[in-house]
């Protein structure tokens, strides 16, 4: 871009793709519109000018600002920027610009740790559906390594931590063992962010305290409902929350079906109890919901419901990465959205092999009633849902 160019879009004023700094000192407001106009359409950065759109001139020696900008291109953020730097001497003094491109790569920039994108005049971070569809524009979504903001270190579980490594049959008391926050970190149970260890989502998940405490994770467990009818339209006869971290929101909601008690039947004279489904298939779909569901999707949850002819269990989001209904009814190889989350739920022994859930459930279904569990996805909707047929009405 050359000066006149420049010139006419100080003319224009800021707007969505420009921005004005009145110096070059001010990185951190350099960073976060690099970031913004990198994650969007790319976009120009004037210094020398001041927020009336008045040249204000760079007072900073011109070669000396020009090789600092550079650098900070290289290094200033998550990734180097391939911008294109220019400057002008104006008669009110030296006028610096960045033209920055659109990123391409495998998931926006971040500055500090921090993901921004242009809001107007307005360099911001995103609301969670804006992150949501940032994401899914570079198509490319570790959601589980995000960072939890709002949390601390201490949300962390120790306890909870050590028992997963001797699971594992790793010794946790012989000297010399790594520094507790070390060894957090190397599994990605933490991160740095702005110069502090945060929680990730998955350690939150997988070893927190309380993880559904924190305003990002506020939604992230299974809610129950058991209904009097066959839709939600009926009375509800009994509503639950399994939250916690992954492994007690498997448990807890397990444990929540087995309170609805027993269906009887008959052999002979002789009475038998069974459950409503069989465990062994209901847990292998609460599983798959809150490991694999889509955790970019704020505010909903997985849903455990109980109808008179069905449980139905949902999960937000679709199925990931690039699996169909067909994959999953076929024991297709498995592709997990959050692969640190479904490793921690297999070490605790509480998924099957993987790649066998849906042949388990079908299996275990078949010798219990008779029955075919059933898997439908709605894209429009994001979410996908797993219902076992109740051979007899459950009232």
């Amino acid at each position: 871009m050359e000066w006149n160019d420049v010139a006419k879009r100080i003319k224009a004023g800021e707007g969505r793709q420009t921005e004005f700094k009145r110096d070059g000192g001010d990185l951190s407001g350099i960073g976060r519109a690099l970031c913004a106009f990198a994650n969007a359409e790319g976009g120009l950065i004037v210094l020398g000018v001041n927020e009336l759109g008045a040249i204000v001139g760079v007072k900073e020696d011109p070669s000396t600002a020009q090789e600092r900008l550079t650098n900070f291109l290289h290094s200033g953020c998550s990734a180097p920027i391939a911008a294109r730097c220019g400057h002008y001497r104006d008669p009110n003094g030296w006028v610096h610009w960045i033209e920055v491109p659109r990123q391409r790569g495998f998931e926006p920039l971040h500055y500090r740790g921090r993901v921004w994108i242009r809001r107007e005049r307005s360099s911001v971070e995103p609301s969670p559906t804006e992150l949501q569809e940032l994401y899914n524009t570079f198509g490319f979504v570790l959601t589980e390594e995000q960072i939890i903001p709002a949390a601390g270190m201490d949300a962390i579980d120790r306890s909870q931590f050590r028992s997963f490594l001797r699971i594992q049959g790793l010794d946790v008391e012989e000297e010399p063992q790594p520094a507790f926050a070390d060894d957090l970190r190397n599994r990605r149970i933490l991160a740095e962010f702005d110069g502090v260890l945060r929680p990730t989502l998955y350690g939150l998940l997988a070893f927190g305290n309380d993880p559904q405490v924190h305003p990002q994770t506020t939604s992230f467990f299974v809610q129950c409902a058991a209904y009097a009818g066959e839709d939600r339209a009926a009375d509800v006869i009994l509503a639950g929350e399994a939250k916690g971290r992954l492994d007690e929101q498997i448990r807890r909601s397990v444990g929540w079906i087995r309170s609805l008690g027993w269906t009887e039947r008959y052999h002979g004279l002789a009475r038998e109890d069974a459950p409503l489904v069989p465990d062994k298939a209901l847990r292998e779909a609460i599983v798959n919901a809150v490991v694999h569901r889509d955790y970019a999707i704020t505010g909903a949850r997985v849903l455990l419901e109980v109808f008179s002819d069905r449980i139905d269990v949902t999960s937000p989001g679709t199925l990931p990465n690039h699996m169909n209904v067909e994959n999953v009814r076929s024991g297709g190889n498995p592709r997990s959205r959050n692969e640190l989350m479904a490793n921690a739920i297999l070490v605790m022994r509480l998924m099957e092999q993987r790649g066998r859930g849906w042949p388990v459930m079908r299996r275990t279904m078949r010798e219990f009633n008779g029955t075919e569990p059933e898997i439908e996805q709605d894209e429009g909707g994001k979410f996908v849902r797993v219902t076992f047929r109740l051979k007899k009405p459950f009232t």
